[in-house]
């Protein structure tokens, strides 16, 4: 699979979870509790929203401010996986 399709599964799958209905129980700050896998995954989904997917830099830029936001996103599919 490659990488666009798989940013492109991810942020469905972040939008079916609908993080920005969460992000006032999310603080601003990083969580202390999050794994690596949660931060990663979070990460990716922020990626995916990022305003201008097509720049990948500005996409990264987006996933290192925005990605405590989808952390609830990211843990989610992470649980629904097991």
């Amino acid at each position: 699979m490659n990488t666009s399709r798989r940013i492109l599964l991810t942020g469905l799958a972040g939008l079916a979870v609908a993080p920005t209905a969460v992000v006032a129980a999310i603080p601003t700050s990083a969580p202390d509790d999050v794994t690596v896998a949660e931060e990663r995954f979070a990460r990716t989904i922020a990626a995916a929203h990022a305003p201008d997917v097509t720049c990948a830099r500005q996409a990264e830029r987006y996933a290192d401010a925005h990605w405590p936001e989808y952390v609830v996103a990211a843990r989610a599919v992470l649980d629904a996986r097991v």
